[in-house]
């Protein structure tokens, strides 16, 4: 017997950086990117219906129903595969929306991930992750499951092995629109990839940079306290302040930390209450849900 109720949690990722490399004829840009998962996650419920209606449970302030990405996963699935079935659909939100952290894309994975198995689907990662594309560029990679190498728009994806680690992550009190930051005629659209494939250290990845960072400072000047606030913590803390950055268009800004002593002693710094909320998060190296990807 199918169970009629599944939860699951729904992981943030940050993105450890972030190169625009090109623009293809269509208008999407060509990426490069480290996702990496964290354990700052929203939790999704879902309730089979055995009458085929979808409906959502509760919401999100300004999001309608039609415009929901767990509601239009949900339909999406049932039309790809035909089911009869249907489910009722509720999120507890965790994840700041508009931060560059990939909840929503997150939240419409393991909505995938948990029907696929309630309606007894059967579907392999690769065909839901294929589904998921049209929802938006981050879903495959929340199907992938794993800390992930990443090019194309987003969706093709090579495993990556990073050491363990903890971030401290800054939410300032804004929400930056993804496609204005994508559309500003500054964005550098150029930039020469890293080309990290096959690599299992993360040294080079901490050569990269944010190329959405510098829009989004000019433009935001909560993100751009944040991020100066945030490196000054890192360096009071003997962390190099370098590799604190943006992720994802923002608005969160993070700074790595090899232990779990570095990251409180830079969480704990008085002056980051000033610009934003603070979380410390752990890395995570594969989905709460699991990882089919081997490598």
């Amino acid at each position: 017997m199918l169970a009629e109720i599944r939860h699951a949690p729904a992981p943030a990722k940050l993105n450890l950086f972030l190169h625009v490399t090109g623009r293809r004829p269509d208008g999407y840009h060509l990426l490069e990117t480290v996702f990496q998962l964290i354990d700052l996650c929203d939790r999704v419920h879902v309730r089979l219906r055995t009458d085929g209606v979808i409906r959502r449970i509760g919401g999100l302030p300004g999001v309608p129903p039609e415009s929901d990405l767990i509601v239009r996963a949900a339909h999406l699935l049932q039309q790809a595969s035909g089911s009869p079935l249907g489910a009722d659909l509720a999120l507890d939100k965790v994840i700041p929306m508009g931060g560059g952290l990939g909840g929503g894309s997150s939240d419409a994975a393991t909505v995938l991930r948990l029907l696929d198995r309630l309606w007894g689907l059967g579907w392999p990662d690769e065909r839901l992750a294929e589904l998921g594309l049209a929802l938006g560029a981050d879903v495959p990679f929340f199907l992938f499951g794993r800390t992930a190498y990443a090019r194309g728009i987003g969706e093709r994806l090579e495993p990556l092995e990073l050491p363990p680690g903890w971030y401290v992550l800054v939410a300032p009190p804004v929400a930056v629109p993804t496609d204005a930051v994508f559309r500003a005629p500054e964005l550098t659209r150029d930039t020469e990839p890293l080309k990290l494939s096959g690599l299992s250290r993360d040294d080079r990845v901490w050569l990269g940079r944010n190329d959405l960072q510098p829009v989004v400072v000019q433009r935001y000047a909560e993100v751009a306290s944040a991020l100066s606030m945030l490196s000054r913590a890192a360096a009071a803390a003997g962390l190099d302040p370098s590799r604190v950055r943006m992720t994802g268009s923002g608005a969160c800004v993070f700074c790595p930390a090899p232990t779990e002593a570095l990251a409180g002693l830079v969480a704990g710094d008085p002056r980051l209450r000033e610009v934003g909320t603070v979380r410390m998060c752990r890395g995570l190296s594969r989905h709460p849900l699991g990882s089919r990807q081997v490598g």
